[in-house]
């Protein structure tokens, strides 16, 4: 489909997105993992939309949430609560309180304190808890320190031999039913190699628990795998990640009532959608060009935040030379940035580029930073686009404030 009518007709900056890519990339977990009992659980936290949370429960797919936010933003679009796991270092007592109550498949708990506080709720709704405790394997993995959660001196999870006495000291307390066991080692991870390492360690804990008379039936290998951003960057193959996992749970699925969980957010739709904006001036300054556009760091933090790298391609297409371009946006801060020294064929005030890759991390990480409204969001699907939510209003930003 031809973007620049979209701009046109929606504005910009314009997140679009292809739900038919969405899809496939969906079912390509489920071809990969075919044989295995699976559960896709998508990571809400990389792209919120309620039409493409819609679309993605419709196909069968659970969520992974980590807020009760996102739990309530799952309901609204129509997923089944007893396919929803709740992850997260910080729950509180109220969103702990919501899950009970919306008979939610699985608590990922990541410490003592927090496993005693579901337990007070729990028993306080007189609703049992089902739950699983997050592993942390003390697995690297090659990806930036921001999004890496699988060493120890992260925050997340807990050592192996602290989960085996928590899952001891919850055996046959009435409100609590250990389920599951699992690790999520971190994000934007190009080799397959660490998720089966990591699920390995966790394996043995696992069996171990068996033995003692804890018998988990989930097992939660996380999401993290990557996609390629750069021309020229390996994609993880699907394929492999699955081979591996498979390698490393052996036989431990057979059993009925097992199922593996995953929990894939940018592999889902990252590369399913774009920013559309529009170029405002080019500048020459300081023997540099800047291109600046109309789309800025709150509408896509990653690369202000991470350093991450969006391809960028002008829909326009105009003869002459590449030459190295500053492409900025229009915020009042140094860091708004989205390519520093990027080679690019000309571009001109007015001109429409399109900042690839960004589906997840995208709308979801924006802000109103310098009292801007955030994007309207397109979905395009069967060859036909329509918009999933509308450009806020600026008014709409101290609506709330008194």
């Amino acid at each position: 489909m031809d973007l620049a009518p979209l701009a046109e007709r929606f504005g910009t900056p314009l997140y679009v997105y292809d739900f038919d890519a969405v899809k496939a990339a969906y079912r390509a977990y489920q071809t990969a993992f075919r044989g295995l009992p699976l559960q896709v659980c998508a990571a809400v936290k990389a792209n919120g939309n309620l039409a493409l949370l819609r679309r993605l429960a419709e196909w069968g797919s659970g969520f992974d949430v980590v807020s009760g936010g996102e739990l309530e933003r799952v309901r609204a679009a129509g997923g089944a609560a007893d396919k929803i796991v709740f992850s997260g270092v910080g729950k509180t007592a109220a969103e702990m309180d919501l899950a009970l109550r919306a008979g939610i498949q699985l608590f990922q708990v990541e410490s003592a304190p927090e496993l005693e506080l579901l337990e007070e709720r729990a028993a306080r709704l007189r609703r049992v808890a089902r739950f699983g405790l997050r592993v942390n394997p003390d697995i690297a993995a090659a990806t930036h320190p921001h999004i890496a959660t699988g060493l120890k001196q992260h925050k997340f999870g807990l050592e192996p031999a602290a989960a085996r006495r928590l899952y001891l000291r919850a055996r046959g307390r009435r409100w609590l039913e250990p389920c599951g066991i699992g690790f999520h080692i971190g994000s934007q991870i190009v080799s397959p190699r660490p998720f089966a390492q990591a699920a390995r360690r966790v394996l043995d804990l696992a069996r171990e628990l068996e033995a003692a008379g804890v018998s988990v039936r989930w097992f939660d290998a996380g999401g993290g795998l990557g996609i390629a951003y750069r021309p020229g960057d390996r994609l993880p193959s699907l394929t492999a990640y699955a081979a591996g996992l498979r390698a490393a749970l052996g036989d431990w699925l057979r059993p009925p009532g097992r199922a593996l969980l995953l929990e894939p957010g940018r592999r889902l739709v990252g590369a399913a959608g774009a920013l559309l904006t529009r170029v405002l001036y080019v500048k020459r300054h300081g023997g540099r060009s800047f291109v600046i556009t109309d789309a800025g760091a709150n509408d896509l933090m990653r690369p202000s935040l991470y350093g991450a790298y969006h391809e960028i391609v002008p829909l326009a297409r105009r003869p002459g030379r590449r030459q190295r371009m500053e492409v900025v946006g229009p915020l009042c801060e140094s860091g708004d940035c989205f390519a520093h020294q990027r080679l690019l064929p000309p571009i001109a005030a007015g001109d429409l580029v399109a900042i690839l890759d960004a589906g997840a991390y995208g709308f979801a990480l924006s802000s109103n930073y310098n009292a801007r409204p955030r994007a309207a969001e397109v979905a395009v699907e069967g060859g036909r686009a329509r918009r999933i939510r509308r450009r806020e209003l600026t008014a709409e930003l101290w609506a709330a404030e008194r």
